[in-house]
């Protein structure tokens, strides 16, 4: 039985309470591969925040790029952040935006371990991230 809190002492609140149920279950070198493969794909929600506030300079839809949400990056990058209200939004909710893309992350990463057996060892992440 892997405990998170030590393995991933960063993850706070939500993310730890939301990784640690999906750890649960895991053996230490299960637990061990996730955290590695997380850690590489995972967003900071204060990189996300910095990102988003660059939509106040002119450069609108960074953040929404940097988690992978082309459309809306696109789509905001050409209408000013739908002329800053979608950028205000996305301040305020910047935190709400990066546990979604994590959890979407955790949840992938937990279902590959599952189908791969339960003494897999650590791989290095793909750069495309998954």
């Amino acid at each position: 039985m892997a405990d998170i809190a030590r393995i991933m002492p960063e993850l706070e609140g939500e993310e730890l309470l939301f990784v640690g149920n999906l750890v649960k279950g895991m053996t230490d070198t299960q637990a061990d591969t996730f955290a590695i493969t997380y850690r590489a794909r995972r967003r900071e929600p204060m990189t996300v925040l910095l990102l988003t506030l660059l939509g106040f300079v002119g450069i609108a839809g960074v953040g929404r790029f940097y988690l992978e949400q082309i459309g809306m990056g696109l789509l905001y990058f050409f209408t000013a952040g739908f002329c800053f209200i979608g950028t205000i939004i996305d301040v305020v909710n910047y935190q709400k935006l990066s546990f979604e893309y994590n959890s979407l992350k955790a949840q992938a990463i937990a279902r590959r371990l599952d189908s791969a057996g339960p003494d897999t060892p650590p791989t290095p992440p793909s750069a495309g991230g998954a």
